[in-house]
């Protein structure tokens, strides 16, 4: 199966990779943790093409992860200062 994906926001982590359940709280789609864990345990988050029902999934650079019209790339950046930003 073959996705557009437009709009597509990028994610930059520092460390190695981050967890699904934090990136949905730390992209906004989510505002708390349980919103975050009913969201993937009703099959509605993507990691690449697949549905994804791990909560504690490490998505690392080069990922996708796609909710609804919402789509993020995690990426990486060198600022050592900032665990994650937002592009």
């Amino acid at each position: 199966m073959k996705v557009k994906l437009t709009g597509i926001k990028q994610i930059a982590i520092t460390g190695e990779y981050i967890r699904l359940d934090g990136l949905l709280k730390f992209a906004s789609v989510v505002s708390t943790g349980g919103e975050a864990k009913n969201l993937i345990q009703n099959g509605e988050i993507f990691v690449g093409s697949e549905r994804c029902y791990m909560r504690g999934k490490k998505l690392r650079p080069g990922d996708i992860v796609r909710y609804g019209n919402d789509s993020f790339i995690i990426g990486r950046t060198t600022s050592a200062a900032h665990g994650a930003t937002r592009q």
